[in-house]
């Protein structure tokens, strides 16, 4: 004897799939946040749509000078990796040294001349300050108007970090990579 399906069964499985599909990469592999505030401009802007790598959860990739997503206690906040776990940090004139070696951070070209154009510093400095093991120091590129590892939100544990920065996908006139 043959058993008829119902036509109505047959869109089910697809759609059951699709939405297994779409849990499975936004839970492991990428997820979309929305930056809020200016502590990353000129790089990042407020309300621009971000894509986010969160391979890095499992793979363990984060390098410095990427842009990460950092789960706080009751926001996320989206920064740039100073320091690695053990780097020796060390900001003097405007300059950033890390294991005494002179950095530079070319995504700060543009507040850079801002800056010496109203003979002002960019960054206070600090240091020398060794990064914890399993931690990393993060700072806004905005660095007047961002709470970061020098003011509030302390160094940040290996398992705090959501994922890595990857594209700007909105605004459309705005998209491109945040590497």
């Amino acid at each position: 004897m043959l058993t008829t399906q119902t036509k109505d069964s047959g869109w089910l499985k697809p759609i059951l799939l699709a939405v297994i599909i779409v849990i499975v990469v936004r839970t492991f592999l990428f997820s979309p946040y929305t930056v809020k505030g200016a502590s990353m401009e000129p790089t990042l802007h407020d309300r621009e749509r971000i894509v986010v790598s969160k391979t890095s959860n499992w793979i363990g990739d984060v390098k410095r000078s990427d842009i990460v997503i950092i789960k706080g206690s009751s926001d996320n906040y989206v920064k740039r990796v100073i320091g690695l776990p053990g780097d020796t940090l060390e900001m003097r004139n405007d300059q950033l040294y890390v294991n005494n070696k002179q950095v530079q951070e070319s995504y700060l070209h543009e507040y850079k001349l801002i800056a010496n154009e109203k003979y002002m510093k960019l960054t206070e400095d600090f240091g020398p300050i060794t990064v914890p093991k399993e931690h990393y120091f993060v700072m806004g590129d905005n660095r007047h108007r961002s709470m970061d590892s020098r003011n509030g939100l302390g160094y940040i544990e290996e398992k705090q970090i959501i994922g890595i920065s990857k594209f700007v996908i909105s605004p459309i006139k705005n998209m491109r990579t945040t590497e």
